[in-house]
């Protein structure tokens, strides 16, 4: 029987590594060195029983034959051929009937096919564990935990050639995997706001750009002017967010769920904008006619210019950010009176509370940046300083609407793109002395996108499901 094979193969195995490890060990007396020099050695011993009956599970299936068909082809037994696969207990070889047609061509080894492994080196549970991981943390890193809690060890060079391998498969399957993902998903029971929002986040590439951070007044022109090796540009984040009602009277709504996209610096980022649209659309229908919809934006004038150009969020109740729009308040508060002034400070909190709890609050604020203006004997740059503020709440008081969204259980802030911005992207892309080519980074953001989506398990299943059809 195939299972009574696999059963003495293990144990045969197991039982020769202890043996062994028990030939050379001094195990008179327990010691803290001699439980750890043993549970090494189990581990091995599990890790050599595990290879052995793996080996002999998928060499159970292979068939003695002469002659295979493939196709309308005949294709003849030419030799064995070993191959070395990553099993979840490591290393393991198995020499496969290898045929080829009598007039040549490319080699069929009907076993790797048998089990999905024809240009593979990993398997599939081993191949999730290392993508998922590389999501999290660097390739070394990655090599570094394998070690030291799995009974497989890839290298950090198979950590990239899989990683880089995924990006191929997300260029060309990724659209229609987000696609099957959302048809299977619902918005949360008790969902009654839905809010979308978007952001950007500067991530280092692997191009040439400006040098940072030289100091202006440096009399050397030229190392001025040379450029970097590194170019900053901006990655595209977005996010789908599900509130239910707020436990309190205006206080937040309730987050129920979020659902997120990001996307390496891209021209216009057409990519994105498909993602996005499809991502609320989805969303839309899934939450019904009575949820109410809210994009929250910060100031960043190419996002609202995107936002008009889109039909579909002529729906959504828009908003600024509330905490982007504080900033722009601190910023006036500095411009009129002064650096850490115990004025500003008395202004900033009291148009603060004035934005949150007053219908037209924006309007008292543009009143009162004019009021000062006029009245305040400031400098010009302190009157440049606040003109740009003044800009900043004339053209989006109408975007403020703080108090009655907060009446309503409506949120007020993007803390949730804003917060992936920083764990999705800023954490794993932007560590000391990375720089990334805009192919390099995708895959890492598109697989830590699904992790916090809570959406990895299902993006394996149609990631593998798409890579079996191609």
């Amino acid at each position: 029987m195939k299972i009574d094979a696999i059963v003495e193969a293990m144990c045969s195995e197991i039982k020769r590594n202890i043996e062994a490890f028990g030939a050379k060990e001094d195990l008179s007396e327990l010691s803290e060195e001699g439980a750890l020099r043993m549970s090494k050695a189990l581990q091995e011993a599990l890790a050599a029983g595990g290879q052995a009956g793996y080996r002999e599970f998928i060499l159970s299936y292979e068939r003695n034959v002469s002659v295979v068909v493939k196709g309308n082809t005949k294709l003849r037994f030419k030799q064995l051929s070993d191959k070395t696969f990553l099993t979840p207990f490591g290393k393991v070889t198995i020499p496969r009937r290898l045929y080829q047609a009598d007039a040549g061509g490319s080699a069929h080894v009907p076993l790797d096919c048998a089990w999905g492994m024809e240009g593979e080196f990993a398997t599939a549970e081993v191949r999730e564990a290392i993508l998922y991981v590389s999501a999290l943390v660097t390739p070394t890193e990655a090599e570094t935990l394998f070690s030291k809690c799995a009974l497989f060890h890839p290298s950090s060079t198979a950590v990239k050639h899989l990683v880089a391998e995924m990006g191929t498969a997300l260029e060309r399957d990724g659209e229609q995997i987000d696609a099957a993902l959302r048809a299977e998903e619902a918005a949360p029971e008790g969902t009654v706001v839905m809010a979308a929002s978007l952001d950007g986040v500067n991530v280092p590439l692997r191009e040439p750009g400006a040098n940072r951070g030289r100091h202006a007044g440096r009399p050397d022109k030229a190392q001025q002017l040379q450029e970097s090796p590194t170019a900053f540009k901006n990655a595209m984040v977005a996010s789908v967010s599900f509130y239910g009602p707020p436990e309190e009277p205006e206080k937040p709504p309730v987050r129920l769920h979020s659902r997120y996209m990001a996307r390496m610096p891209e021209e216009r980022f057409p990519t994105m904008k498909r993602q996005f649209q499809a991502e609320i659309e989805a969303a839309e229908a899934q939450s019904g006619q009575d949820v109410t919809k809210v994009l929250v934006l910060d100031g960043s004038k190419s996002l609202w210019n995107y936002v008009k150009e889109q039909p579909e969020c002529a729906q959504y109740e828009k908003i600024i950010d509330f905490y982007h729009t504080c900033e722009h308040l601190a910023k006036a508060a500095e411009a009129l009176f002064g650096k850490q002034s115990r004025e500003g400070t008395r202004w900033f909190e009291t148009y603060r509370n004035v934005l949150r709890e007053r219908d037209r609050g924006g309007w008292d604020v543009l009143r009162s940046i004019d009021y000062y203006r006029r009245t305040l004997k400031l400098t010009a740059a302190q009157q440049r300083a606040a003109l740009d503020q003044r800009t900043f709440f004339a053209n989006n008081h109408d975007r403020m609407t703080y108090a009655s969204f907060r009446r309503r259980g409506l949120p007020i802030g993007s803390g949730v793109v804003e917060a992936a911005c920083k764990t999705l992207v800023k954490q794993r892309m932007c560590r000391s002395g990375m720089r990334w080519t805009r192919q390099g980074g995708q895959p890492i953001l598109t697989m830590r996108a699904h992790i916090h989506s809570g959406r990895w398990d299902r993006f394996w299943q149609e990631h593998r499901r798409y890579k079996a059809a191609a």
